[in-house]
């Protein structure tokens, strides 16, 4: 898993057998001080997660696993909308 922010949105009105009715989103992965890192990702958004908001996002067969079809061509989900999060011990300008 990792946090990302959602950027954007994706529209497409045709999509593979299972994808009908799922909403995706555009996410840019981010370190825990919320700087981008990585390549943006498409990721399939069943919570109601907006552009903005910071999510965790879950990749590879365990993002399949939470449809009921695991056939769906999905490789990243997005799990959570993060309220807060804490990482004790992490002083400013620590990397």
């Amino acid at each position: 898993m990792f946090l990302g922010k959602v950027i954007g949105s994706v529209w497409a009105t045709q999509k593979e057998a299972g994808m009908e009715n799922l909403k995706l989103m555009v996410v840019q992965p981010v370190d825990w001080r919320g700087r981008e890192g990585g390549q943006t990702v498409i990721a399939a958004d069943r919570i109601g997660a907006g552009i903005g908001e910071q999510v965790i996002v879950s990749r590879g067969t365990p993002a399949r696993i939470l449809f009921s079809n695991n056939s769906v061509p999905i490789d990243a989900v997005i799990v959570g909308i993060v309220d807060s999060y804490e990482v004790p011990g992490a002083a400013e300008g620590e990397d």
